[in-house]
């Protein structure tokens, strides 16, 4: 597990939600709201590798099913696979708890189910972000009656003060203070999931 360290962030140019996105920036100006740099590209990568890795060493002559949860987590889960150098399989559950907003409704709604039979596997939920344990607690209640041989969880993020489900998170990129983030796959009203880099609300 990492820890966010300040000097790991940099600065180069502001971009506005009205233009074009720039891929190097200093801070995402949306609205009256400001965000700034938590977590670079070159950070969120080095973690992936360390997890890949990890998650390979566990899985040796395993066939893990890694099952994405959309939208958040498919850069995460994209960059993932990269590092993982086992066989393996890949699915997706799709989720929404937050719509447009910055706080999750409280209510998890599926709405995709898996196309892949878990009964027997090796099942690895792979989000971006756990928040309140809520989205995992839903999921664990889908898969766990189907007999999988095993299930755990990695996410790229985890906000230990605001979990409010015993939910064990088996992987962890990083944790992160209860703070509303958005890039690589985190969203605010569906848009700059393709920012490169976490930024945090300037609160």
């Amino acid at each position: 597990m990492s820890e966010i360290k300040q000097d790991e962030l940099n600065s180069k140019t502001e971009i506005n939600s009205n233009n074009s996105t720039n891929y190097n920036h200093d801070k995402v100006v949306i609205g009256n709201e400001v965000f700034v740099p938590m977590l670079k590209e070159e950070v969120l990568q080095e973690r992936i590798r360390e997890l890949g890795k990890q998650i390979s060493n566990d899985y040796k002559n395993k066939v893990p099913v890694f099952i994405g949860v959309l939208n958040g987590a498919f850069l995460f889960l994209s960059d993932l696979i990269k590092n993982v150098n086992i066989d393996c399989e890949i699915d997706f559950f799709k989720l929404s708890s937050y719509g447009d907003e910055k706080i999750s409704s409280g209510k998890v709604k599926l709405l995709k189910e898996l196309n892949c039979d878990v009964n027997g596997r090796d099942i690895l939920i792979v989000e971006d972000i756990v928040d309140s344990g809520l989205s995992i607690k839903f999921i664990e209640e889908l898969i766990l009656p189907h007999n999988p041989a095993s299930m755990k969880v990695v996410s790229l993020l985890v906000k230990p003060n605001s979990l409010r489900y015993n939910v064990k998170i088996d992987y962890i990129g990083f944790d992160i203070p209860s703070k509303f983030v958005i890039g690589y796959g985190l969203d605010y009203a569906q848009k700059y999931r393709n920012l490169r880099s976490i930024y945090v609300l300037n609160e």
